[in-house]
């Protein structure tokens, strides 16, 4: 549950209720009648093809040998195709070619939904300030983890075979 303890329309504070069947923070004046929904929000993430690779990324914030894909969250009005193909463009520098979808995935320990594609990309690649380094995977070497994004590379992997 979110820690938001006041409410934002009237500062009063906010209190555990039951709300269509799942506990809520909303404000403990009735007439108020604000509800903290707590949504996730929506990321997401692409599993760049670059000649041969899949492009891992590594943040900066984020331990040695630790890697991902490239992700980002969804700006308002921006079509989910579209943010992807600007994270990308943004963090490494590359031009989607393709992008795919390859499904959605919850991963509820950041409260987010993980919008995955597959996307070819081209062009130079240049790291952004987010990254601290890239890792090209060959196709044939790529494997899924276990939780959130790794559960695309795992369908996507899966979806290759199957054709």
């Amino acid at each position: 549950m979110a820690t938001h303890r006041y409410c934002p329309l009237c500062a009063r504070e906010l209190v555990e209720t039951p709300v269509e069947g799942l506990l809520r923070r909303t404000c403990s004046d009735i007439a108020c009648g604000y509800v903290f929904w707590d949504n996730p929000l929506p990321v997401v993430a692409g599993i760049v093809e670059y000649d041969g690779t899949v492009l891992l990324a590594r943040n900066q914030a984020w331990p040695e040998g630790t890697f991902g894909l490239i992700t980002g969250f969804v700006e308002r009005g921006e079509d989910p195709r579209d943010a992807v193909a600007r994270e990308i463009r943004e963090e490494v520098d590359l031009q989607a070619e393709q992008i795919t979808l390859v499904g959605a995935y919850g991963f509820p320990r950041k409260n987010e939904l993980i919008i995955a594609y597959h996307v070819v990309a081209s062009g130079t690649i240049r790291l952004n300030h987010e990254l601290a380094e890239l890792k090209p995977v060959p196709i044939p070497e790529l494997q899924g983890w276990s939780s959130a994004t790794g559960l695309a590379v795992t369908d996507w992997l899966r979806s290759r075979q199957s054709r």
